[in-house]
């Protein structure tokens, strides 16, 4: 199976297209956006040069089941999702921040504690505390959304005083957060795994505020396995876990973090090969099936059929 790391349809009633990072959006009409996750794959806000078979086909369905099964918490902006890699939803006005909650000390959080930094994103971090250990409650620390180059840090203080998001809608944004990180963790326990750190996007719609994009996905999350946690954190020894943070360790291994004059390291297929096991291996352990790999000579062939016969049924 080859990757898919690009797409170039053209639609009835397409008014523009969005190439992310991973995802390719198109826009139909006034209010349809359809969002193609493609095998592409980032680490440190730079796309690597080659794709990673069936990480789109697993990005897309673990964030429609977690749309789905968060939906009586926050409308979200899924209609349907129309191919293994492809979700159709409405298109709403997005808030430019990004909110990231964390249940433990670890990654980013992790590093900027080490470097002695005892604030994040402007909330006081405990004294003595040791790499993944658990916050006495999950703390928020969005950053901004930059349209290229690196997201960055920002306070909440921030947030409200430049007016990216007034006062009272961004305390809706925390709360939705809060909701959001809790029953991600309750399903993830249930698979034996912890939901360390995530982070979501929100939008508006007709003055409400609708959960966009992805959710709980091994791009927007990290996962330990709940099993040998107390253990190996008591050794001071890396948690199993289930994210895509090994491709950032892979990477800073052989010297690159996404710095000026920095190459990214050769991936070989050996090397592609492990990440796909990776993503599959998140898939069947937060979902508890079977992955059915959507295996087909021309992806893109098939993903386009199935987006025109879901706008045919439309009536576009």
């Amino acid at each position: 199976m080859k990757a898919l790391t690009s797409t170039g349809f053209n639609f009835p009633g397409q008014v523009s297209k969005y190439t992310g990072k991973v995802r390719d959006v198109y826009s139909i009409g006034k209010d349809l956006l359809i969002m193609v996750a493609t095998d592409r794959i980032s680490a440190f806000d730079v796309v690597l040069p080659k794709g990673i078979p069936f990480k789109g086909q697993v990005l897309n369905q673990i964030a429609s089941l977690f749309l789905d099964a968060t939906a009586d918490i926050i409308p979200n902006w899924k209609i349907a999702q129309v191919d293994p890699m492809v979700t159709a939803g409405w298109r709403c006005e997005p808030y430019k921040v990004e909110m990231v909650i964390r249940g433990y000390l670890t990654g980013h959080a992790w590093r900027e504690y080490k470097a002695g930094k005892r604030t994040l994103c402007g909330v006081p971090l405990p004294d003595g505390m040791v790499e993944n250990q658990k916050f006495p409650e999950p703390i928020i620390t969005p950053t901004t959304k930059a349209a290229e180059g690196h997201d960055e840090d920002i306070s909440r203080e921030e947030i409200i005083a430049r007016g990216i998001v007034p006062a009272d809608e961004y305390a809706k944004l925390e709360e939705y957060t809060r909701a959001l990180f809790a029953r991600g963790t309750e399903i993830a326990a249930g698979k034996g795994l912890i939901l360390v750190d995530t982070k979501y996007e929100f939008g508006s719609r007709d003055g409400q505020i609708i959960l966009m994009d992805e959710i709980h996905t091994p791009d927007s999350s990290r996962y330990f396995y709940s099993e040998g946690y107390e253990e190996r954190l008591a050794k001071g020894e890396r948690q199993k876990q289930l994210s895509k943070e090994f491709v950032r360790e892979w990477l800073m291994a052989n010297g690159f973090q996404g710095q000026a004059g920095q190459k990214v390291p050769e991936m070989t297929d050996e090397v592609v090969s492990g990440i796909t096991d990776r993503y599959i291996e998140l898939y069947e352990h937060i979902t508890g099936e079977k992955f059915q790999a959507a295996e087909c000579d021309d992806p893109a062939a098939r993903i386009e059929k199935n987006i025109k016969a879901f706008l045919e049924n439309r009536g576009l």
